[in-house]
Formats: structure tokens, C-alpha cells, sequence
């Protein structure tokens, strides 16, 4: 077992990543949505008709609709290519979503954004939306367009502190630095300035109050306004967020603050400084969903009961890896072929049979064996269990502004956090890593009647300090009994508990060296191409704390390693306006990217093989259009993106894949009363590590042994092996949707009362790799009404309207055969605000 276990979830970094009917209901809930819809809205004046942005398209007339809710895609956006174009003008697929329509249609998590964007939908990462998966494999999240430390489970992302959401499909542009495959989605927080760049000249905010099913409560407020400190005159944001809620699953609770501050000012004509930074302190925990998964469980509830045999030798509640290893040398994860030959590949592992593990892991068998009917409540989650993380970013940019149209500004970022992960099932994990970053941007435009010509220069340095260590070895989440709940059978001491015997315990550093250029030439006669390139040079140095560390490798030089490697990027994207408002576009991009894991963190033996920097291949096209004075908006865009090397991965956080796919969308501002969204998602995504290799290793679940009769025999522990990758199909990333279709509406009446409704519709998928369990196709709708009179608000949300009954795949590449989670059933949200 020993050689397979780094394949789990750190080493090679396979770290912890970790639906039913669209028929009468979809259709009677599409038609609600084209006539009325439901939620939380501002009123009518924010749908008036406002000046065009000054670098928006020119349209036919002087004043143009910004459309409900701000929704529409004509603002300038830098967060794709660093230019102030907007997303109708950028050759590539993206979406932004403002924060009038996150408060019109109840936005609180990630998951929420998969109603209004396509080519996003996210398995769980045991239950915390840290980021989107976005064209299949996990995202990032950018905070200014500045990247912040990798986040794919280890704390929900504050989405309530946000003034707009782009979401970017595809890698990064060259002038953002090195970047995941898939996409980011880039944060930007509420700002000292308002629309046309001036400061605020009077206060103004709001205040709210929010509850919700199973003792949801959140306070929030947010003041923005004119500060004067002696003869310099400030602009400032607050924002504030107290969070303290229970929740639908037993043994689960989030207390949570939020604090962000942004303050602006011109120092003179020419230049400005832009400052500020958020804090955020969660408490909750882990959600694994259910254990002992089953087709049968997932069809109708039945649940496999029964008590694990004893370990807990010493009698003090909790299982140490010493008695595990005195009962079973070498612990409960039970590799195939070993002692059961004929069983290393699911799902024809037929050595792994009721006569061996009788004969050979008794201790293995439970007692008390029975069936029932389980709740969606009982998961995973015991209740000592937590999820503590506390984050800080800040940031600081000078801008000198030339009347030659020169530009240059600094930006100086800083991002950390402080994360501790227990999971009494056997899991634990802490991370205390950050980063600091300093990008310099020299701009130029040049405009003549040939057209638009911008460039930019940007030397930057960014550092990154690591610690991070995991305990995964004794990882067993069949042994507790979900209708009884952890106790001394079932409850594993872990090494965030003792300090000892971790699985990896490693500190270290890397640093980033580059230079990128930018250049957009947009001609007068319609043709714009943007061309961009990178260089990045990294020095790494990783140390493996073996004192701390249950069984380093062998020698020093295997667990202190330094070493440095550099990378190009570059892109080159064309689009071309032709009449009747069409913009057909093309992007092929190279982009390198950092594989690093759950905590920013790089290993010696990866250092040492120079595989800690990759690079991904990007080829789109599509077309975007505006019609109707830019109130009707849509775009379509076919691509293929795949990591040109693949011989190293990081599951949770980047893995080496290959996705086709199409997304189209739709925005209709119909009036200033009602808008109409829709969106389509076709995804194809295939492991290339598992192709290549022939095989995944994976936990093997109840459905992958073929041969056992009686899986009570083997639950107190845990076999493991290979599935096998022999084309194409079998490497077909599980759990993602091959269809997924969206829409949302809403409509404001000019007397303050405004309705809104969102629908997902997903299709059918496998849980886990082995294509053992299939998870139902479902359809989700979610419905809201506002009503505003003077300065209060008053907001009903009802998620999950239908009470549709679905799952959620969880990590599907390591355990999606063994465990899932239920998500819930129909909740309200009811919210009063007052606005000053």
C-alpha cells in the first residue's frame, strides 16, 4: 500500500478535492420566468436609462440603457486582458455579475453564480465553495486583478463583499501572470468612487439584517463616502459582514465576520492612490456527505447500518495510527494483490471477495448489521470536527496619468491565510501560507483615424512562504454508523490533535520573476487584435519536516530540495466588427502555471524533478452581438484547452485535463422593468495524467466490488487501487455535466415591488471515476420578492422552491465511488435593509 499512498491526496497532490426531472416543472417554471419572476430588487431607478460608459461602443443614439440590474455587458472590464474594453469587445468568454443582481436574486455562495454564467458548475469540495470549477477543473479568484492564494475548499468566499463578479473562462491573460487552465473569477470590492471615476460627494449605505432556515442570521452594512484629512480629500468604503448561523446538517454551524475598507484620493491632476483590504474569520466545517454509498442509497435512501469492531486500546475515545497499525500492519486501507490477488483494477477487482477479507482482515467486518432509511441531515461532519480559517489581503496602488495618454501604476498586493481542517473520519490539515506581490504597469494609448492603439509594459516580483501539513494515511469513512454518530469505534485521533505522525509536513518558498508586454490595435475599419507575451522565472525551495512526519522519505537530499525553472506565455486574440452588430472572435494562448497544492504549498521530490511549473494550450472562437441600443446581448464560443504537460497534477487544485466544450448565453433587458438571462454549457473534460497512465488511483466503493456480497465485511476499513483509464471515455472527468441549461428573470414594478426566479436544469452523471453510482439529472429553482417604499427594503428568497431532491459529486477522481453529498431541501431567506 505504501507505494500507491502518494497518490492520494497531497503527494502528486491528489489532495482533497476533495440531479430529477426537467419535464412539467421546468416548463411551467420557464414560462413563469419570461412573464414575471421572483426576489430582492433596488427600485425602478435603478433600470432609468444612464449616460454610455466613455469607452463603450458607440451606439445610435446619446444615451443608451445600462439595462436592470446593471446586467449588461457594456462597462469596461480590465480583469481579462488589462485593457478598458468591455466584455461585448474582448475576444473571449466571459460574464460579469453585478452586485444588483447578486442582491435582486439572493446570491450568497458560488454556487448560486452557476444560474448566471455558463460554463461553471462545481462538484463539491466536501461541501465549502471556495472557488468554481469553471470549464470543468477548478478555478481561481483573482481580488482586483491581483491572484489570491489557491482556495478550493479551505474557506467559502465572501460573495456578499463584492461590487462585481467577472468570471473568466479559459487561463489568464499574459499581463496577470501564470494561471490555471479552466478560468478565474475576479473580485472587485466596493469602491470609494462612483461611476464616471470621481470620489463620492455625500455618504450613503445601507444597513440589513437577514434570516433564514436552520438559524441563519447575517448583519451586514456598508458606508461609502468623502473622508477630509487636514487638506486631502479622501474617498472610503466600509463594508462589514457578522455571520452566525446553524444548519441543515447535523453537527454543522458557520460563525463568520468579514471586514473590508477601500479609500481613494487624488495626491494631484495626475495621480491618485488607491488603498485598502479585507479581513475574514470563518468557523464551520467540512461537509463528506453521505458514507456507504450505494446506487440504492442514492435512489431511495438505503443505508447499510452497523458498528465498527474496537481499536481504542488505550481507552481514551479516539483511535491512534499506533492501534490501527497493531491490529493491521500497515493500517485499514487495503491494497489490491497484496492479500487478495486479482484485485488491483475496479471495477473487475475479483480477488476482493466475501472468502478473503473473512479469511484475511477480519477486524475489517462490522457488527450489528442491518439496513434503514437515511436522512440527508446525517453526514459525515462529528461534532468536534472544524474548519478555521483566517484570511487577510491587502492592497496599494499608485497611478500617475499623463495628458499624453501615458500611464503608469504600481500595484502592491498581499494575501495570506491561517487554515486548520479536522475531520474525525481521518482527515486533518492546516495550512499558514502567503504571498506578496509588486506589478508595475506602463501604459500608452495612442488614438488617430486609423483608430485605437494601447500597449503595456509590466516587470512584476511575487513571493509566496509556505507551511502546510496533512494527515490522510488512516483516512476511513465507512467505519462510523451515520444513524448513531462518531464515538470511540469510529473517532480517529489525528495529527493536528497530537502534533505527530503526519503525512506531509513541509515549509519552503518560492519566488516569481517576470516580464510581460501587452498590445491592442483597434483599427478604425472594425479589426482589433490583441497580442501578448510572458516571461516567468521561479526559484523554489521546499523542506520536508521529517521529525514531525510519521514516515519521510529516505535521505536528505529527498526532503530538502531548491531549484528554478522559467516559462513563456503568450496570446493572440482577433475580432472584427461586422454590421447588424455581430463580433466574430479568435484567442490561441500558451499559459504556464504554477502546480502547487491546497496551501500554496510545492514538495521537495516535485522541486527536485522541476515539475512544479506546467503550461496549458487554449484555442477559441465564438461570436458576441448587441442589438436594440445594446439592451439585448448574446454571445456563443466553442474552444479547446489542454495542459501540454501532464506527467504531474494537483487534483484539488490544478489537474492536468484536456476540455472541449460550448458555451452561449443570452441578456435581455426587455425595459427598465424587466430582464431575462439564459445560458448553455456543454463540457466535455478528460484526465490526461489518467490517460497517459492507464489508470486512477482511487478509494473502491461499495458498487466497484463486484464479487462481495456482504460489504459489511470490509467497512470498517477501507480497500483501495486502480481504476483503469483505457480511452478516452474512462478518462471522462465524473461528476461534471456533458448539458447544463440556465435561466433567470426578473421584473420590477415602478411602485417599489419586484419579482425574480432563477432555474438549473443538470443532467445525469457518474459520482465517481469507475462510473459505479450515477447521481440523478435534476432541475432547481430558486424565487424571490422585494418590496422597497423610501429608504427600506424588505426581501423573501425561497431556494430550491420545488424541494428537488439531488446530490452533489464529491472529489470524483479519489472518492467519488465511496462518498456523496446530499444537498438540501427548500430554505427562505427573509432580509430588511434600510438604505441611507
Amino acid at each position: 500500500m505504501a507505494h500507491y499512498l502518494p497518490f492520494h491526496r497531497s503527494n502528486n497532490h491528489a489532495a482533497r478535492q476533495h440531479r430529477s426531472r426537467p419535464g412539467s416543472t421546468a416548463i411551467a417554471t420557464l414560462a413563469l420566468l419570461s412573464c414575471t419572476a421572483l426576489s430582492p430588487g433596488l427600485s425602478s431607478a435603478a433600470w432609468a436609462q444612464t449616460p454610455a460608459p466613455e469607452d463603450a461602443p458607440e451606439p445610435t443614439a446619446e444615451i443608451v440603457v445600462t439595462g436592470a440590474l446593471d446586467a449588461l455587458p457594456i462597462k469596461n472590464v480590465g480583469s481579462i486582458f488589462g485593457f478598458d474594453k468591455t466584455i461585448l469587445e474582448t475576444p473571449r468568454s466571459a460574464s460579469t455579475i453585478s452586485s444588483e443582481q447578486m442582491e435582486r436574486f439572493g446570491i450568497t455562495d458560488i454556487y448560486d453564480l452557476v444560474a448566471q454564467a455558463p460554463g461553471t458548475f462545481t462538484n463539491s469540495f466536501f461541501g465549502v465553495g471556495g472557488a468554481l470549477d469553471i470549464r470543468g477543473t477548478p478555478g481561481e479568484v483573482y481580488f482586483r486583478g491581483m491572484r489570491r492564494l489557491d482556495n478550493p475548499g479551505n474557506y467559502p468566499t465572501p460573495i456578499g463583499a463584492s461590487d462585481r463578479i467577472d468570471i473568466v473562462r479559459g487561463p489568464a491573460s499574459p499581463i496577470f501572470g501564470p494561471s490555471k487552465t479552466g478560468g478565474y473569477m475576479n473580485f472587485v470590492p466596493k469602491s470609494a468612487r462612483v461611476a464616471d471615476g470621481k470620489l463620492r460627494d455625500k455618504a450613503s449605505g445601507e444597513i440589513s439584517y437577514t434570516r433564514g432556515s436552520w438559524d441563519m442570521n447575517v448583519v451586514k452594512g456598508n458606508v461609502s463616502g468623502p473622508l477630509k484629512i487636514g487638506e486631502q480629500e479622501f474617498g472610503y468604503s466600509l463594508f462589514g459582514q457578522y455571520e452566525d448561523d446553524g444548519s441543515y446538517y447535523r453537527n454543522m454551524s458557520t460563525k463568520q465576520t468579514i471586514l473590508q475598507g477601500s479609500f481613494d484620493t487624488d495626491l494631484s491632476d495626475h495621480v491618485r492612490i488607491e488603498f485598502g483590504g479585507q479581513y475574514q474569520n470563518y468557523k464551520g466545517q467540512q461537509n463528506g456527505g453521505w458514507n456507504r454509498l450505494t446506487q440504492a442509497l442514492v435512489d431511495d435512501g438505503t443505508y447499510i447500518t452497523g458498528q465498527a469492531q474496537p481499536l481504542d486500546t488505550s481507552g481514551d475515545g479516539q483511535i491512534s495510527q499506533q492501534e490501527i497499525k497493531a491490529s493491521v500492519p500497515g493500517g485499514f486501507s487495503i491494497f489490491g494483490n497484496f492479500s487478495c490477488p486479482n484485485s488491483t483494477f475496479s471495477p473487475f477487482a475479483s480477488g476482493f471477495t466475501d472468502a478473503c477479507f473473512t479469511s484475511t482482515y477480519p477486524s475489517l467486518a462490522l457488527t450489528n448489521t442491518g439496513t434503514t432509511k437515511l436522512s440527508r441531515r446525517d453526514v459525515l461532519t462529528g461534532k468536534d470536527d472544524k474548519l478555521v480559517n483566517r484570511g487577510s489581503t491587502f492592497y496599494f496602488d499608485a497611478i500617475y496619468t499623463a495628458d499624453s495618454g501615458f500611464e503608469l501604476k504600481n500595484q502592491w498586493f498581499y494575501d495570506s491565510y491561517e487554515n486548520m481542517n479536522e475531520n474525525a473520519y481521518g482527515f486533518a490539515q492546516f495550512h499558514d501560507s502567503w504571498v506578496i506581490e509588486d506589478k508595475i504597469v506602463a501604459s500608452k494609448t495612442l488614438e488617430s483615424s486609423a483608430g485605437k492603439f494601447s500597449f503595456q509594459l509590466s516587470p512584476s516580483v511575487r513571493y509566496t512562504k509556505f507551511a502546510h501539513g496533512d494527515d490522510f494515511n488512516y483516512e476511513y469513512f465507512h467505519r462510523v454508523d451515520l444513524t448513531v454518530g462518531y464515538d470511540a469505534l469510529s473517532d480517529r485521533l489525528l495529527s493536528t490533535e497530537c502534533d505527530c505522525d503526519y503525512t506531509n509536513y513541509v515549509v519552503g518558498h518560492y519566488s516569481d520573476l517576470a516580464l510581460a508586454g501587452l498590445v491592442d490595435l483597434d483599427f478604425a475599419f472594425g479589426l482589433d487584435v490583441t497580442l501578448g507575451a510572458r516571461y516567468d522565472h521561479l526559484d523554489v525551495k521546499a523542506t520536508n519536516i521529517t521529525s514531525k512526519m510519521e514516515a519521510p522519505a529516505a535521505g536528505l537530499a529527498a526532503n530538502n530540495a531548491s531549484g528554478s525553472k522559467g516559462a513563456w506565455s503568450w496570446s493572440g486574440s482577433a475580432s472584427y466588427k461586422l454590421p447588424f452588430g455581430l463580433i466574430p472572435y479568435g484567442t490561441i494562448a500558451k499559459q504556464s502555471t504554477v502546480i502547487a497544492g491546497q496551501g500554496a504549498e510545492i514538495y521537495p521530490a516535485d522541486v527536485a524533478g522541476g515539475t512544479f511549473l506546467s503550461a496549458s494550450k487554449l484555442y477559441e472562437g465564438g461570436i458576441k452581438g448587441s442589438w436594440l441600443d445594446n439592451k439585448l446581448y448574446a454571445a456563443v464560443s466553442v474552444y479547446k484547452q489542454k495542459r501540454t504537460d501532464f506527467n504531474i497534477q494537483s487534483i484539488t487544485v490544478n489537474q492536468s485535463v484536456e476540455t472541449k466544450g460550448l458555451e452561449a448565453e443570452f441578456r435581455w433587458s426587455v425595459d427598465r422593468h424587466l430582464l431575462i438571462t439564459g445560458a448553455y454549457t456543454h463540457t466535455n473534460v478528460y484526465n490526461l495524467t489518467a490517460l497517459q497512465d492507464g489508470s486512477l488511483f482511487s478509494f473502491f466503493g461499495i458498487e466497484d466490488l463486484v464479487n462481495v456480497s456482504d460489504p459489511t465485511l470490509y467497512l470498517g476499513g477501507q480497500p483501495i487501487g486502480l481504476v483503469p483509464i483505457n480511452s478516452r471515455n474512462d478518462s471522462k472527468r465524473a461528476g461534471i455535466p456533458e448539458n447544463m441549461y440556465s435561466a433567470t428573470a426578473t421584473y420590477a414594478f415602478d411602485f417599489g415591488l419586484a419579482l425574480s426566479g432563477s432555474l438549473v436544469h443538470v443532467e445525469s452523471v457518474y459520482s465517481g471515476q469507475s462510473q459505479a453510482v450515477k447521481l440523478p439529472a435534476y432541475t432547481t429553482v430558486d424565487l424571490g420578492v422585494s418590496f422597497e417604499t423610501g429608504p427600506m427594503l424588505l426581501r423573501l428568497v425561497v431556494k430550491n422552491a420545488t424541494n428537488e431532491k439531488y446530490f452533489r459529486a464529491n472529489f470524483t477522481e479519489l472518492f467519488g465511488s465511496t462518498i456523496v453529498l446530499p444537498e438540501r431541501p427548500r430554505s427562505f431567506q427573509a432580509s430588511a435593509v434600510y438604505k441611507f
